[in-house]
């Protein structure tokens, strides 16, 4: 299992790279506070394999994020048996981008 920190993530999307965030919450959760351009895909969906609106990523990096780190590692590690090329779990999930004081939307 790949990690990426906050850090890195920020460094990648502030050099312009093409980052594939999916968020693995809730969309209750979601709406309280996100990442801009991320994807919701609730882990339960991922888990049920119900993954159509990301198949198109299966070949691209895959960054998983969630509030703290636990569910999107659970999430890595779904898509990577179900063939997905590259996935990071977020370390410290969004949680973690909040304290460096990246910015969120709502």
């Amino acid at each position: 299992m790949k990690n990426i920190t906050v850090d890195e993530l920020k460094q990648k999307i502030d050099n312009g790279e093409k980052v594939n965030i999916i968020d693995c919450r809730e969309p209750h959760e979601y709406t309280e506070s996100h990442i801009e351009g991320v994807r919701l895909v609730p882990l339960g969906k991922i888990q049920t394999m119900q993954t159509d609106d990301i198949d198109d990523l299966r070949d691209e990096e895959v960054i998983l994020q969630c509030r703290s780190g636990r569910r999107s590692m659970m999430a890595a590690m779904v898509l990577d048996q179900m063939g997905f090329r590259e996935t990071y779990n977020l370390e410290g999930g969004i949680l973690a981008w909040i304290d460096k004081g990246y910015p969120v939307q709502k």
